[in-house]
């Protein structure tokens, strides 16, 4: 380092860079410019989105409720015939919300309304649902092999045949009614009213597992309380096609009822049938005892008995009735008990005829749900499967609770039936003292006392049973039909944020992935990010065969911007005024270091320094091409070598008084050994003394190292980097260079910037600089010229 390097001042430091935040705004800069590209992605995602609604269907929410009568929220709500309690099922709301959703009653629903055959027609866009509307009807005659949704396509060709798309995309022409056979079943199609309106149309039928569809829509259905205060039942189904949600909610409650009153109608039949069995042995048993005693008067001339056997015969016989009921209460117990030991209790409830305990009632029809559920389940699915152990546990738990209960009862019964066989012991003594004829009569009178009171009991159930049976739909009640509301807005709005996020992600995907891949230098922020250097300067791209870019009276963008360069290099330098070397240099050749060495000349001598451009570069000479020096003259290779003196090589530019130039001379071939030589360190010396800059254009140092030795000859480097040019890899190179101290006071000068081409400081200049144009034409500015 000569001394006027060790007097120069250190080269500037990096302005304070925002790091992560001017990388941020520089990605923003590029993508502002690019707008264009957003609306051609946005008219892309519009385009996207139409679709999307042509083919996405609405979503309906269906609703319907009904009031479903609960034994634990209305205990006292009994009917006038509450004690017939096969009638009066204790129901619990838990289990009828379940009961509503069971698939078994969807499964009806689905059979019912033929939801497991679908119909749709294509449309250029999407398809439309086809419920109640098709002009085709599928029936299959037998299904075959294992599937959940089978699909067939055909296309109307007239009344009275279609064609088939085969799996080849091939049509086949077949006849309405004609039966046919594929991988589904056989099956067969029959017009409708309206086929001629789909004539030509392509109509697709799908053909789902009524099992598994059951399955999908037990997921669908919602069933909940309005409140927890109330049996109000609100269902629930989202459905595309709200014909389709109401016929399914409707028919679901319409089966809900006809169920209950069927289960009822078998309770009601099977009391019925035990009681008639009763009441013709009864009958028989009856005719009997009276006819006894009509033999017995008539051969004992016997025509009334005294007031007091009156009453003990009253008395016996009320207390007789009442022992028959509990009688028949035990025989219920035996029978419940007989149903709960029995392995065979698919859903055969015993009656529970003359028993007022609701909590047995509601155990009863639990374990015929679980024996039922069980059975369905075995249908299905092994025994071994681990979903028995919990339908096994529940069933053994609850017939332990109806044991238990069952047990309680008896108890109670038994009880009675003693304290009544007391009274009749007591009224058995009283008769002992009764004249024989009487005793006998009153004998023979109470055992057909007690056959009638049985009879008439039995005669009254069946009497009441016969009126409720006739009446077995009345306790649910509908609150509202099935009813549609307005559409969801819920696909569309997904549909619109995804069309918006390919409207903004999809540009700028894209320009941060060309960024991220070019292999050459776009940004100015890449190069801060990297390096740590100064920034000098930013040149923008000079687009003309002139390369001139600074003159007297020019207001051109890059002219004021090398005089920006010019006030920059006025700062690095501080107090010195005079005797500045200037190094100006860059990776490779082609990044404008000549260009930048001539009009940063020409800059400084316009603003009235004696400059002089050192034409060093002597392999690849381009000053004096840029400067336009013709005629033959002595240059730098010349004065090295000793042929010429420094008065002879140095020679004026012509372009202003303050500028003169020496440039590279005759050719040589050994420009490293000339530029070590001791003359050109003496040269420069005299040039200190004669001017204020020295500007010396070196060549590439990717190529010769002669910019490391001219570089111990100057103040300062000013490094040209080229956008889109110089490669990202030249960073390192760069760095490397700055680490080892090979050149000295290192600037950047970010040359060549397109900023239009790279949204780059999205066209600042360009509104300064210049009026701005209106009108289509400008709208679109250098259009192609951005990508």
């Amino acid at each position: 380092m000569n001394a006027s390097q060790a007097s120069s001042p250190a080269a500037a430091a990096p302005p304070p860079g925002g790091g992560k935040t001017d990388s941020i705004k520089a990605y923003i800069s590029k993508c502002l410019y690019h707008w264009p590209l957003f609306v051609i992605s946005a008219i892309i995602a519009a385009a996207g989105f139409y679709a999307f609604l042509q083919i996405i269907k609405p979503i309906y929410e269906v609703k319907a409720s009904l009031i479903i009568k609960d034994e634990k929220k209305s205990p006292n709500d009994a009917s006038p015939l509450h004690e017939i309690d096969v009638l009066n099922l204790s129901r619990i709301i838990e289990n009828e919300l379940e009961i509503l959703k069971s698939k078994k009653l969807i499964g009806h629903v689905i059979d019912d309304l033929e939801l497991d055959i679908h119909y749709q027609k294509v449309n250029q866009i999407g398809e439309t649902d086809l419920y109640k509307t098709s002009p085709v009807h599928l029936t299959l005659l037998k299904a075959t092999g294992d599937y959940k949704k089978a699909e067939v396509s055909i296309v109307v060709k007239d009344s009275n045949t279609f064609f088939v798309q085969m799996p080849s995309d091939s049509l086949q022409e077949f006849s309405f009614g004609q039966e046919l056979t594929n991988s589904f079943g056989t099956w067969k199609l029959e017009p409708e009213k309206n086929l001629d309106a789909f004539k030509g149309a392509t109509i697709k039928i799908f053909i789902f597992d009524p099992e598994a569809l059951a399955i999908q829509y037990q997921n669908k259905i919602r069933a909940d309380l309005s409140n927890k205060f109330s049996t109000t039942v609100v269902l629930g189904l989202e459905d595309t096609d709200p014909n389709r949600g109401k016929d399914i909610l409707n028919r679901l409650i319409y089966n809900y009822s006809l169920a209950g009153a069927q289960e009822k109608n078998r309770k009601a039949k099977s009391t019925i049938d035990f009681i008639n069995t009763r009441l013709d042995s009864l009958s028989r048993e009856l005719g009997k005892a009276e006819k006894g005693i009509e033999t017995f008067k008539s051969s004992k001339g016997l025509t009334d008995i005294s007031a007091a056997s009156k009453i003990s015969l009253e008395n016996m016989q009320s207390n007789d009735a009442k022992l028959n009921e509990v009688n028949v209460q035990l025989s219920v117990i035996e029978g419940i008990e007989r149903y709960i030991n029995s392995s065979q209790t698919l859903g055969k409830a015993p009656a529970t005829l003359g028993i007022e305990d609701p909590a047995l009632s509601n155990l009863i029809e639990k374990l015929a749900q679980l024996q039922l559920n069980r059975e369905q389940l075995l249908a299905t699915t092994p025994e071994t499967n681990p979903d028995f152990e919990a339908i096994n546990r529940q069933i053994a738990t609850t017939k332990g609770a109806i044991r238990e209960n069952v047990e309680n009862i008896r108890a109670s019964l038994l009880n009675t039936q003693r304290q009544l066989m007391s009274y009749n012991t007591r009224f058995e003594t009283l008769i002992r003292d009764i004249p024989v004829q009487e005793r006998q009569y009153i004998s023979i009178k109470r055992e057909q006392a007690t056959k009638e009171s049985l009879y008439n009991y039995l005669n009254q159930k069946r009497e009441e049973l016969s009126v409720s049976h006739a009446n077995t739909l009345a306790e649910d009640r509908i609150v509202d039909d099935a009813y549609a509301g307005p559409p969801k807005n819920k696909a569309k709005m997904l549909g619109f944020i995804a069309a918006l996020a390919f409207a903004l992600a999809l540009p700028a995907g894209l320009i941060l992935l060309r960024t991220i891949l070019s292999p050459k230098i776009t940004d100015v922020q890449e190069i801060k990010d990297s390096l740590g250097l100064p920034i000098l300067g930013e040149l923008t791209f000079h687009n003309s065969n002139d390369p001139i870019a600074v003159t007297d009276f020019s207001s051109t963008v890059i002219g004021e911007q090398f005089r920006a360069l010019r006030i920059q290099l006025h700062y690095l330098f501080d107090e010195k005024e005079h005797g500045r070397v200037t190094l100006v240099t860059s990776s490779v050749s082609g990044e404008g270091k000549s260009f930048v060495s001539s009009n940063l000349g020409i800059a400084l001598a316009l603003s009235g320094r004696k400059t002089i451009i050192l034409e060093l570069d002597l392999r690849k000479p381009k000053i004096r091409e840029t400067l336009n020096l013709t005629g033959m003259h002595a240059g730098m290779s010349d004065f090295l070598r000793g042929e010429s003196p420094q008065s002879e090589v140095i020679q004026s530019s012509g372009i202003d008084p303050n500028l003169d130039v020496i440039s590279s001379g005759s050719e040589v071939l050994n420009p490293s050994e000339l530029l070590e030589s001791k003359y050109l360190k003496i040269l420069i010396e005299n040039l200190r003394g004669t001017y204020d800059d020295i500007i010396i254009d070196s060549p590439p140092l990717h190529l010769v190292p002669d910019a490391m030795i001219l570089s111990r000859l100057s103040d300062i480097t000013l490094y040209m980097v080229r956008q889109g040019f110089t490669q990202k890899s030249e960073l390192d190179f760069i760095s490397d260079l700055n680490y080892k101290k090979r050149l000295f006071n290192i600037n950047i000068v970010f040359n060549g910037v397109h900023r239009q081409k790279y949204g780059y400081g999205y066209d600042y200049d360009r509104s300064y600089y210049h009026k701005t144009k209106s009108g289509l034409g400008s709208l679109f500015y250098d259009f192609t010229d951005r990508f």
